[in-house]
């Protein structure tokens, strides 16, 4: 067979890929728009490292992807009508225990993207409110105030709400509530008998919010990572063996299938 043959071959053969996968995300997003469409999905941005390890690119260049990749998924969560979006985009463990090189490089992406945010049509015209959740004081001014302006920018919104957990953890957010309780009983604003689930979920960076109906992982890896402790009590847990940058709407779509298949009962 000769080069050109050759070529063409294998033109034919990934176009004839392509139309399949397509063909399937369109009987996918048809199953799924049938059902029940999680109200609140919290999504671990996981595997940016390991992407770019294999793609032998510099560790950081793996979250510059992934930034981008998660302003592709957030079109596609709003189409499909998902009203909050909590990503996991730095922990306070990350912050602490990974190289200083690479946690500057990723704070200083969360400030480039949070600047964008401000201007976003995408913000403005879905009416997205923008909510920075996680211990602010444990953040550079700069990255800050460039998260802050983003809630500014957006604070009238309530069509839409996307919650970036930055300089969080689960944990820190369980003490953050506990002080908060001490310091109302101290002053005489609640009796120990007032202090309920009601409260505590009030007082939590999410207060406000209904609890995440799904949360999803990528990467492989199955564990929450103190991700939403408090809230995900009876959260839908999907692990997905795909690293973030390589996230696909075909991949948030069978997540999603995934949770309307299962039989949610609250402890019942």
């Amino acid at each position: 067979m000769g080069a050109g043959k050759r070529l063409y071959r294998s033109v034919r053969l990934a176009a004839s890929a392509m139309g399949a996968y397509r063909l399937y995300e369109w009987l996918l997003e048809r199953y799924v728009s049938s059902g029940p469409i999680p109200s609140h999905v919290g999504i671990i941005l996981d595997g940016n490292r390991r992407w770019a390890d294999e793609m032998r690119m510099p560790r950081w260049m793996g979250h510059r992807y992934g930034a981008d990749r998660l302003e592709e998924v957030l079109h596609w969560v709003l189409d499909l009508g998902i009203r909050t979006t909590t990503v996991y985009a730095l922990s306070i463990e990350n912050m602490e225990r990974r190289p200083r090189e690479e946690v500057d490089r990723i704070l200083e992406l969360i400030k480039e993207r949070s600047r964008k945010l401000v201007v976003d049509p995408l913000v403005h015209e879905r009416k997205v409110r923008v909510r920075l959740i996680g211990d602010r004081a444990r953040l550079p001014e700069d990255v800050r105030a460039a998260l802050e302006e983003a809630e500014r920018a957006s604070a009238g919104y309530d069509r839409f709400f996307l919650n970036l957990a930055v300089a969080y953890g689960g944990r820190e957010e369980i003490v953050h509530v506990s002080k908060e309780v001490a310091r109302m009983a101290a002053s005489g604003t609640i009796r120990p008998e007032d202090v309920n689930e009601e409260l505590i979920s009030s007082l939590t960076y999410t207060g406000g919010l209904p609890d995440p109906d799904l949360i999803i992982r990528t990467s492989g890896e199955s564990r929450l990572s103190g991700f939403l402790l408090w809230q995900s009590a009876y959260s839908e847990l999907v692990f997905l063996d795909v690293y973030w940058p390589e996230f696909r709407r075909i991949d948030l779509l069978r997540a999603i299938r995934t949770y309307q298949n299962r039989s949610r009962r609250f402890g019942g």
